[in-house]
C-alpha cells in the first residue's frame, strides 16, 4: 500500500479526520440548541395548561349531603384502596375540580400535542407505601402511563428528582420526560398533585428532520472540504515533482538542469532555491575536477614525454658513457619534477581534507616573514627587486612551517611576477583581533578574467608560463593552510598596476610573546615545498 507512505494521502486524511470531527460537534451542538429550544416550547405550554389546572380547583363546599364533587375517573382508572375512614387523609379538605369552558379545548383531541391531565391526591410524606386516590383524569390520558404509579412512571431525564421510595419529589414543581410523552407535574399546597402531559410526536418528527438536514449539509461541507483540501494538497505538493524530476535529470548526467521556480512562493520554493544553489557548487566542482584532471595530465605530460625522449635517444644507438650519462640526468630532473608535482598534489589533497598533520603552536608571524625575507633577499637582488617591511610582533596559533610556506609563496610570486628595479612590501599589523599580513608589489598585475581563479589549481596570470617550472600550485596550498588555520585569504589586482595579498589570522588568545621563539618551533617530521610550485 504505497498509498499509505504518500504525503498527500496522510494530508488528506489528516484534514479529512479533522473536518468530520467539526461537522460532528457542529451539528450535534446545533441539534441539541433545536431540542432545547423545541422542548422549551413544549414545556412553557405545558405550565400554561397546568397553570389552568390548580385555577380550576376550587374550594370545598361545607360537609353535608350537597357536598360538591370531583368529575369521576375513567372506567380504566387503576384500581384503588380508599384509606380508612380514621386515616389522616380524611382530615384533608377535598376540593372541587371544575374546569372552565373556555379552557378545554387545550386539553381535547384536535391538537396534535394531545395535551392531557391527571389530579389525584397524595399520601403523607412518611407513609409512602399508601396509595394515593386519583380525583380526575382527562380522556386522552395514556394508557400506558395510568397503568403506572404517579411520579414513578417516569424514565425521562429528571428522574432523580424523585424522593426516597419513589414518593412526591422534593421539589414540588418537575418537568421530565417518559418515551413520547412530555410531563410536568406539580403538587399544590392543598395536597392535591396535577400531572399534565402532552405527546411529543410532533416534536421528534421535526427534530429528526432536523438531524437530516444538518447530517445533509454536513455531507455536503465534507465533499467540498475533502475535494478542496485535495486541490490545495495536491498543488502544495507539486514542486516536489518538479524538484525530483529535476534531480532524476541531474544524475542522469545533465548537469546544467535546474529547477523551475515559477509559482514557487512557499517553502518548497526555497527549498528549490536552495537545491539549484546545490546542483550549481555541483556543477561548478565537477568542472573544477575535469579541469584539475586536465591541468594534471598537461602537467606530467612534460616531463614523462622527456623521460622518454631520453630513453629512446639514448637506445637508438650505441653511445660512450657520457651520453648515456646526460640522457639518465635529463630523467632524473623529469622525475623529480614529477615527484614534487605528486608530493604537493598529495599534500594539498589532505590539507583540504584536514588530514594533514599540524603542530600548532604559538608562533610569532613577525619572525617567520623576517625569515622568509632572508632568504629569498638573494633571489630579489637578482632581479634588482627592492623587498621592504614593517612588521608587527604579533602571536598566532598555527604550523610554524606552513605559515613560513604561506609567506614564502606570496613573496616569492611577488618577485616573480614584479617589474624590474620593482619593489615589493610586507606589513603585518593587529586589527579587530587578527593578525594581517599583506605582500603587495608593484607588477604587471593580474588580469581581471584570472582573478576569480587566481587560488585554484594550475591557474597562472601568465598562461604562457607553463613550461617554466611554476606548476600554479603555489596560491593553491596557500589558501588551504591558511584555511586550515581558521583564517582567509584575499587579492586585489589591477592589471599593470601591482597586486596585494592579504592573510588574516586569529591571534592566539593563550600565549605570549615571551612564548615566542624567533626561529620557530623545530620543523622536524614537516615537508617543505619550494616557492616555486
Amino acid at each position: 500500500m504505497k498509498f499509505c507512505h504518500s504525503i498527500q494521502w496522510r494530508l488528506q486524511v489528516w484534514h479529512g479526520l479533522v473536518l468530520v470531527l467539526v461537522l460532528t460537534g457542529f451539528g450535534f451542538t446545533a441539534w441539541q440548541m433545536e431540542r432545547n429550544q423545541a422542548l422549551s416550547r413544549v414545556d412553557d405550554e405545558l405550565r400554561r395548561r397546568e397553570g389552568m389546572l390548580a385555577s380550576a380547583m376550587h374550594p370545598p363546599p361545607p360537609r353535608g349531603p350537597h357536598r360538591g364533587f370531583f368529575p369521576p375517573p375513567p372506567d380504566d382508572s387503576p384500581p384503588f384502596v380508599p384509606p380508612d375512614k380514621t386515616s389522616p387523609e380524611d382530615s384533608i379538605p377535598v376540593h372541587n375540580f371544575v374546569l372552565r369552558p373556555e379552557d378545554t379545548p387545550f386539553f381535547d383531541s384536535s391538537d396534535p400535542h394531545k395535551y392531557f391531565y391527571r389530579i389525584f391526591l397524595a399520601g403523607r410524606r412518611e407513609d409512602m407505601q399508601r396509595p394515593v386516590r386519583e380525583l380526575a383524569r382527562s380522556p386522552l390520558f395514556p394508557a400506558s402511563l395510568a397503568q403506572m404509579p404517579p411520579w414513578t412512571a417516569s424514565s425521562g431525564e429528571n428522574s432523580t428528582g424523585m424522593g426516597p421510595g419513589g414518593g412526591p419529589p422534593r421539589n414540588p414543581h418537575r418537568i421530565f420526560s417518559d418515551g413520547p410523552y412530555r410531563i410536568i407535574v406539580d403538587r399544590l399546597p392543598s395536597g392535591e398533585v396535577i400531572e399534565a402531559g402532552c405527546v411529543l410526536d410532533a416534536e421528534w418528527s421535526a427534530l429528526r428532520m432536523a438531524a437530516l438536514r444538518l447530517s445533509g449539509f454536513g455531507l455536503l461541507i465534507l465533499a467540498l472540504g475533502l475535494t478542496g483540501g485535495s486541490w490545495l494538497a495536491g498543488r502544495a505538493l507539486s514542486p516536489l515533482a518538479e524538484i525530483s524530476a529535476a534531480a532524476g535529470r541531474i544524475s542522469a548526467g545533465n548537469l546544467k538542469e535546474r529547477i523551475q521556480l515559477e509559482g514557487m512562493e512557499s517553502e518548497l520554493g526555497q527549498l528549490a532555491m536552495v537545491l539549484n544553489a546545490t546542483f550549481s557548487r555541483l556543477e561548478k566542482a565537477f568542472a573544477q575536477q575535469q579541469q584539475f584532471t586536465a591541468d594534471a595530465a598537461h602537467e606530467l605530460r612534460t616531463p614523462v614525454t622527456v623521460m622518454l625522449t631520453q630513453a629512446q635517444t639514448a637506445l637508438s644507438r650505441e653511445r660512450d658513457a657520457a651520453g648515456y650519462r646526460q640522457a639518465l640526468e635529463a630523467c632524473l630532473r623529469a622525475a623529480q619534477r614529477m615527484r614534487r608535482l605528486i608530493e604537493t598534489l598529495l599534500a594539498l589533497a589532505r590539507l583540504e581534507a584536514g588530514q594533514e598533520f599540524m603542530k600548532m603552536t604559538s608562533v610569532n608571524l613577525a619572525s617567520v616573514a623576517e625569515e622568509t625575507v632572508r632568504l629569498l633577499k638573494p633571489l630579489a637582488e637578482e632581479k634588482q627587486i627592492e623587498i621592504r617591511h614593517d612588521l608587527k610582533p604579533v602571536l598566532v596559533k598555527g604550523d610554524h612551517a606552513r605559515l613560513g610556506q604561506v609567506v614564502e609563496n606570496l613573496v616569492a610570486n611577488a618577485i616573480q611576477y614584479n617589474r624590474e628595479k620593482g619593489w615589493v612590501q610586507l606589513t603585518l599589523t593587529c586589527e579587530e583581533n587578527a593578525a594581517v599580513l599583506k605582500v603587495a608589489d608593484c607588477g604587471r598585475g593580474i588580469p581581471a578574467e584570472v582573478l576569480p581563479h587566481v587560488f585554484e589549481r594550475f591557474r597562472r596570470a601568465d598562461p604562457s608560463r607553463t613550461g617554466s617550472g611554476n606548476s600554479g600550485l603555489g596560491l593553491a596550498i596557500s589558501r588551504a593552510i591558511v584555511m586550515a588555520h581558521n583564517g582567509d585569504i584575499e587579492v586585489d589586482s589591477r592589471e599593470n598596476d601591482g597586486t596585494v595579498f592579504r592573510v588574516k589570522l586569529p591571534i592566539s588568545s593563550s600565549a605570549s610573546a615571551a612564548e615566542a621563539s624567533p626561529d620557530g618551533p623545530s620543523n622536524s617530521g614537516i615537508r617543505s615545498f619550494p616557492s616555486n610550485i
